[in-house]
């Protein structure tokens, strides 16, 4: 998440470049899941893609905007769910639920996703991708005020939070929880996720 996403679909673009784009992004994944991150390259996604290397340049600019991109692609799936999926993380349960579903979703995802996050940095970021995605702040602050939490100022606290779910510590804090297998990682993180939500947000 090189660049924060927002709510809502991409920019309509072209059908020919849509068509590419899509199968650069496939063909990216294939390479991540056979070969691993490391082994994604310009040249060689453009050879296995069957495109041009100036069409790959153009439309992602670096090897980092390759996994920005995926970055992006994966992301705007995740919204999908929170905003039109099944509850608890889309709508219709309690606004408690809710936060803890997605808080325990996001890491998940994050989790998921640390090897493409460290590969889309270029060297220009002074923190790591993804610690600014405006979406969480939004969707947590929507949720916080569907709430009755008395006088919490409610700004704040959805800032606070969300920078304990979708900050650097998920991707890129190097502490013995971390050095575990992804689905422990994930498990421990939301157990924690959990715990926190409902101790902030108990009735007064």
């Amino acid at each position: 998440m090189n660049q924060p996403v927002t709510w809502g679909p991409p920019r309509p673009e072209r059908a020919d470049a849509a068509r590419n784009r899509r199968l650069l992004l496939v063909t990216a994944r294939e390479i991540i899941a056979g070969q691993g991150a490391a082994q994604l390259t310009m040249d060689g996604l453009a050879e296995l893609a069957g495109l041009g290397k100036g069409t790959v340049f153009r439309r992602f600019g670096t090897r980092a905007g390759i996994f920005a991109a995926l970055l992006d692609d994966d992301e705007r799936a995740f919204q999908e769910q929170v905003l039109a999926g099944p509850p608890p993380l889309g709508p219709g349960a309690p606004p408690l639920d809710r936060l803890i579903a997605y808080g325990r979703a996001r890491i998940d995802f994050l989790i998921g996703h640390r090897e493409i996050a460290r590969a889309a940095l270029d060297g220009r970021e002074q923190v790591p991708a993804g610690s600014q995605t405006p979406m969480s702040r939004e969707h947590i602050r929507f949720l916080l005020g569907e709430m009755s939490l008395a006088a919490a100022d409610l700004d704040v606290l959805a800032t606070q939070l969300t920078a304990a779910l979708d900050g650097p510590l998920l991707l890129y804090l190097s502490s013995a929880i971390l050095t575990q297998a992804a689905p422990q990682v994930s498990e421990r993180l939301g157990l924690g996720w959990q715990d926190l939500i409902q101790r902030v947000c108990r009735p007064r």
